[in-house]
């Protein structure tokens, strides 16, 4: 529960509250394991006996975000807890296409590439969004020879 922790304390030091929808969608994450939509995360709640809107949800995943406590992984439809904690540069993610695993990663040098590359076309880049897709370790390995 450290995410949980590092969570609620990042929130009070930018001066937000910590409301009870803030705090059980913080709870959600943590437990989570793999990208979790909105809607994922509703059910698992009501599951609990817990009612929360998907609006309601939406905004906490999008304050998170904003705070880079949770990123949205595009390609899974999801959002998951930041797993770097505060490593510098941009978090990435590569999503297996075969086991679905997600691995989180920060490459600084690969930033900053990117912010060149929009500077040079006359833009500001406010936020940049990369994911990988392939084979993980494990699939490549098991999978050699042969295409998924």
């Amino acid at each position: 529960m450290r995410y949980t922790k590092e969570a609620q304390e990042t929130l009070k030091n930018h001066g937000f509250r910590l409301t009870q929808s803030r705090k059980t969608v913080i709870k959600v994450l943590d437990k989570s394991k793999g990208p979790l939509s909105p809607y994922d995360i509703q059910k698992l709640l009501q599951e609990d006996k817990v009612e929360l809107n998907h609006v309601t949800i939406y905004r906490v995943l999008d304050l998170l975000c904003s705070l880079n406590l949770a990123h949205r992984v595009i390609t899974k439809g999801g959002f998951m807890k930041c797993t770097l904690e505060g490593a510098e540069g941009c978090h990435r993610y590569m999503v297996c296409r075969a086991c679905g695993a997600v691995a989180e990663f920060s490459d600084g040098s690969l930033c900053k590439r990117e912010n060149e590359v929009a500077e040079k076309l006359g833009f500001y880049a406010e936020q940049h969004i990369t994911e990988f897709t392939g084979l993980c370790a494990k699939c490549r390995g098991s999978h050699r020879g042969g295409h998924i």
